[in-house]
């Protein structure tokens, strides 16, 4: 039986200042768990209904309730599995970095979109996302469900965008999304670099565009050019990006 300690522990992990102080993240659902499960993340606590089948793990399995389930859920139709998980240190290879294509987003505030971002970049190859200290949680229960376990393989570092661009190779190239920028389908792109995505209110901060030296922009082909929308959700874009990146290099 959970204890009231444990359930109001587990909740507070909703913020990110008790995951912080703990420590620790939630995962839920049976597949997004057993992809956790079979990582290399440290378990702290796992829950699940009776009946549910995971992976031989050696975390201490907790049997509950569906009543006490739904106390530490934190989806509207609580799940048969519950994962409270060690929030992994990892540190940036800045050699990596420059050999590779890295992702960096300056302030994305959704969640959601942070989440499905890491998962494109799981689909995509895509092994680094560099995060602005005020980008969303890429831990939250919200973020962590939208990458459908990919936050099991895509590594994501939260830094201070001036100071990682200073240490980066200096003829390394760095793309970014703007409207005046050039036609992606007709550049020339590399293999390797880093491709910046704004925020989805006021895109790439002048503060951080200062280190653009390739811009990019997704044209529009719309068949009504006076009502065509205004912008892309950034995750749509970031699909886009990385699919005419990566279809270059086959």
């Amino acid at each position: 039986m959970l204890s009231k300690t444990k359930i109001k522990q587990i909740k507070s992990l909703e913020y990110k200042k008790f995951r912080n102080e703990l420590g620790l993240f939630v995962a839920e659902g049976e597949k997004l768990v057993t992809e956790i499960l079979q990582s290399d993340f440290q378990i702290n606590s796992l829950f699940c209904l009776p009946n549910t089948v995971l992976p031989k793990h050696n975390a201490r399995l907790e049997i509950i309730s569906e009543t006490e389930m739904k106390r530490i859920s934190f989806l509207k139709t609580p799940s048969t599995a519950l994962a409270v998980i060690k929030i992994p240190d990892k540190k940036i290879n800045i050699n990596v970095i420059n050999s590779s294509l890295s992702i960096v987003l300056d302030d994305i505030q959704d969640p959601g979109n942070l989440g499905t971002i890491i998962r494109l970049c799981d689909w995509f190859g895509i092994q680094n996302i560099i995060c602005s200290l005020k980008t969303a949680d890429c831990f939250s229960p919200k973020a962590v469900q939208a990458t459908m376990g990919a936050i099991c393989r895509i590594n994501v570092f939260y830094v201070e965008l001036n100071d990682f661009f200073n240490n980066i190779d200096k003829n390394i190239t760095v793309y970014g999304t703007f409207l005046e920028g050039e036609n992606i389908y007709n550049t020339k792109l590399s293999s390797s670099g880093i491709i910046i995505m704004g925020n989805e209110g006021q895109g790439i901060a002048p503060e951080i565009e200062k280190y653009v030296n390739q811009k990019l922009y997704i044209p529009c082909f719309s068949n009504d050019a006076a009502k065509q929308p205004e912008s892309l959700n950034v995750s749509v874009a970031t699909a886009i990006v990385c699919s005419e990146f990566k279809r270059r290099f086959l």
